[in-house]
């Protein structure tokens, strides 16, 4: 199975301002290095050689200007500009050109962790065909899309919810078949006006076609002054794989 690369990198920043008043928050300092880096080199790490970019309008110019061609990182960039806030569905429908009928994995771009993606890559691949989803236990699933599972199987995914149903957080890092797209297509804007990755992730759940791992090591999202802080935390005291 041929596997293309996808960092989401596009959003306002808005809980990190000032600090992304002028800047991506994607490119603020995590460690010695931006915070696209992380998920570029753990797509880069298992092989990958085609890496889409996806961001906003505003910095798409600062963002190229910081990443080049790929070269610094032995792949190859595409970049595509996601015009509006529209969900990050709506922003992987726009890799469906890059990925040219190859299956995808998807980082979201403020995701850094420890673990390598090698092994949960490999079981993808063995699945042969639908999505399979990194899942990590959080002490507050409430802020996250969070897999109901029963009998070793993700039975539904719930965004946000107030009762969560599990402890289990879909973390951003996804693998999906190429049927990602079509599926995309068939979706209709959310309550707040967005093509939800939650919805993505359900149709694979109705259709049998959803497989999961739990990641091993450290997790943290930087999109907030804490996340921020504890990545930068984490970075410096056990430096990702």
């Amino acid at each position: 199975m041929s596997l293309r690369g996808v960092v989401l990198a596009g959003g306002t920043g808005s809980r990190l301002r000032p600090l992304t008043k002028v800047t991506n928050k994607h490119l603020l300092p995590i460690g010695h290095k931006p915070m696209i880096y992380y998920p570029i080199e753990k797509l880069t790490g298992i092989g990958i050689e085609e890496v889409l970019i996806v961001t906003g309008v505003e910095h798409m110019g600062d963002v190229v200007g910081l990443l080049g061609s790929g070269r610094e990182f032995h792949c190859r960039f595409t970049y595509k500009v996601q015009d509006e806030a529209g969900g990050i569905a709506q922003a992987l429908g726009l890799a469906e050109n890059f990925a040219n009928g190859d299956s995808v994995a998807v980082i979201l771009g403020d995701n850094v962790f420890q673990a390598d993606l090698a092994a949960y890559a490999g079981r993808f691949v063995e699945q042969g065909r639908g999505a399979r989803l990194l899942l990590k236990r959080v002490p507050d699933p409430e802020r996250f899309g969070v897999a109901e599972i029963r009998d070793g199987r993700v039975v539904g995914i719930e965004e946000k919810p107030k009762a969560p149903k599990s402890n289990h957080a879909i973390i951003g890092v996804y693998f999906y078949d190429s049927a990602v797209f079509d599926i995309i297509r068939t979706l209709k804007p959310s309550a707040r006006g967005e093509l939800e990755i939650t919805d993505v992730n359900n149709a694979y759940v109705r259709s049998g076609q959803l497989g999961y791992d739990v990641l091993e090591g450290w997790w943290t999202d930087a999109g907030t002054f804490e996340s921020l802080a504890k990545a930068n935390d984490l970075v410096q005291k056990e430096p990702p794989k």
